[in-house]
C-alpha cells in the first residue's frame, strides 16, 4: 500500500496550516467589527472581498515562481506578512485601513497556502492523493471551527482588540513552525520568471474543473462574507453553530469517506457535492423569504442544517477539485497549477463578497440566497460532465 513520502514532515506542514488559518480565521468576524464602525453591506463585501482580489491576482505568479525558487521561501514570507497586518490591526479603526490589511492578508495567504498546498501534495503518492488532502485540509477546517468560537470569547471580553491579538498570537505559532520546515526538493524545476511553464498549466485546466473551482468559490465566499450579518439581522447572537456544524461536517466527510475519491474517482464525489452546496443556499434562501412575510420560524435548525450541508459539499469538493486538476499536470507544473486552481476558488470568493453584498443591500438577504442557490444548481450541471484524468493518473503512477 503507498504510503506518504515523508510522515513527520506532512505532519509539520498540516500543523502549520492548522495556526496559520487559526490566525487568519479570526478574521471572520471582521464583518460585524466593520459594521460597528457604521460600514455598510457593500463596505463590508468590498473589504472581505479585496482580501480574495489579492489572491486572484498572485497566485498564478507564486505558483509558477514556487516551482522555480522552492515551497520554503514563501511558507515564511506568507506567515510574517500576515501576522505583520494583525499587529497594524490593533491600532486601525478604519474602514479603509482595513481594506488595505485585508489586501495584504491576501498577499501573505497567497504566498503560505501555495507553497505550503504544494509541498503537502510533493509527500503524496497519486493513488492517495485525494484522501492525503483531504486530511491536510482539515487542520484548516478545525480553525474553522474553533477560531469563531475562541474569537467571540475573546470579542465578549477584551473587544475586537483581543480578538486581534489572539489571531497574531496563533499565525505566530504558524511563523516558528514554517521557520524549521526543510526544502525537499534538490534541484530546481524552471527558470526563474519562465512563462512557458504557466502557460502549460493553464492550458490543462482552465476548462471545465476550474469553472466549477469558480462556482464553488462563489458559494462559499458568500457563505463566509454574509451568514454573520445575515444571522445578526434575524437577532442570533452567535455565529459558532453555524460555523460548529459547517467545519464538523467537512471533517467527518474527509475523515469518514475521504478515500472515496481515490476509490470511487473525482468526479464521483465532486458532481453530488455541488448539487448538496446548492440545497444549502436554498434552504438559506427560504428561511430568509418566509421570515421577510412574516412567517415565523425556527431560526437556529435552518442555520445548523445549512451549515452542515454546505461543510459537507466543502469537505469532498476542495480535495476532490484539487486532485482532479494536479492528476492532470506535472511535479514541475504542480506549484503553477495549485496557484491557478486556488486563484479560481478565490475568484469566486471575491464575487461572491462583492457581487452577493450588493444584491443583499439592494434586494434583501432571502433573494440573495436565492440568486446563490440557482448559480450553484447551474455549477452542478456543469460537474455531470466532468471527466477524470486517467492518462495523467496512470502516467504519474507509472513513472513514481
Amino acid at each position: 500500500m503507498p504510503v506518504i513520502v515523508d510522515y513527520p514532515l506532512f505532519i509539520r506542514v498540516t500543523l502549520t496550516n492548522f495556526f496559520f488559518f487559526a490566525g487568519l480565521n479570526c478574521f471572520l468576524l471582521l464583518p460585524l467589527y466593520i459594521q460597528g464602525l457604521g460600514g455598510s453591506e457593500i463596505e463590508i463585501g468590498v473589504v472581505m472581498g479585496l482580501y480574495s482580489v489579492a489572491g486572484i491576482v498572485c497566485q498564478p505568479l507564486v505558483g509558477a515562481w514556487v516551482d522555480a525558487f522552492g515551497r520554503r521561501p514563501f511558507m515564511r514570507f506568507g506567515t510574517a506578512a500576515v501576522v505583520v497586518t494583525e499587529l497594524v490591526a490593533l491600532v486601525s479603526d478604519s474602514v479603509g485601513v482595513f481594506g488595505v490589511l485585508r489586501l495584504l492578508q491576501g498577499v501573505g495567504y497567497s504566498a503560505f497556502f501555495v507553497s505550503n498546498y504544494t509541498m503537502a501534495i510533493d509527500l503524496v503518492p497519486v493513488e492517495r492523493r485525494g484522501w492525503a488532502l483531504g486530511i491536510y485540509g482539515v487542520a484548516g477546517l478545525t480553525s474553522t471551527a474553533l477560531a469563531p468560537l475562541a474569537g467571540e470569547w475573546t470579542v465578549s471580553r477584551y473587544g475586537f482588540r483581543g480578538l486581534f491579538v489572539l489571531a497574531a498570537l496563533l499565525t505566530s505559532v504558524a511563523v516558528a513552525l514554517v521557520w524549521r520546515i526543510p526544502e525537499r526538493r534538490r534541484h530546481i524545476d524552471a527558470a526563474p520568471g519562465r512563462l512557458p511553464a504557466l502557460r502549460g498549466s493553464v492550458d490543462l485546466v482552465v476548462r471545465r474543473p476550474m469553472l466549477i473551482a469558480l462556482v464553488f468559490g462563489l458559494g462559499s465566499g458568500a457563505l463566509f462574507t454574509f451568514v454573520p450579518t445575515f444571522a445578526e439581522s434575524l437577532g442570533v447572537s452567535s455565529l459558532a453553530l453555524f460555523y460548529t456544524a459547517y467545519a464538523g461536517a467537512a471533517m467527518l466527510v474527509r475523515v469518514t469517506s475521504g478515500g472515496l475519491i481515490d476509490s470511487r474517482g473525482r468526479c464521483a464525489v465532486i458532481v453530488p457535492s455541488m448539487l448538496i452546496q446548492g440545497l444549502a443556499t436554498g434552504i438559506l434562501a427560504a428561511l430568509g423569504l418566509q421570515l421577510a412575510r412574516g412567517h415565523q420560524l425556527p431560526v437556529l435548525p435552518f442555520l445548523f442544517l445549512g451549515g452542515f450541508l454546505a461543510g459537507g459539499a466543502h469537505g469532498f469538493l476542495y480535495p476532490g477539485l484539487a486532485a482532479l486538476v494536479t492528476d492532470a499536470t506535472t511535479a514541475a507544473r504542480r506549484g503553477a497549477v495549485v496557484g491557478l486552481f486556488s486563484a479560481a476558488v478565490l475568484s469566486g470568493n471575491a464575487l461572491g463578497a462583492i457581487v452577493f453584498g450588493y444584491l443583499a443591500a439592494r434586494l434583501g438577504y432571502g433573494l440573495m440566497w436565492t440568486a446563490l442557490s440557482l448559480i450553484l444548481l447551474m455549477g452542478f450541471a456543469l460537474s455531470v460532465k466532468l471527466e477524470e484524468a486517467r492518462q495523467y493518473l496512470r502516467n504519474e503512477v507509472a513513472s513514481s
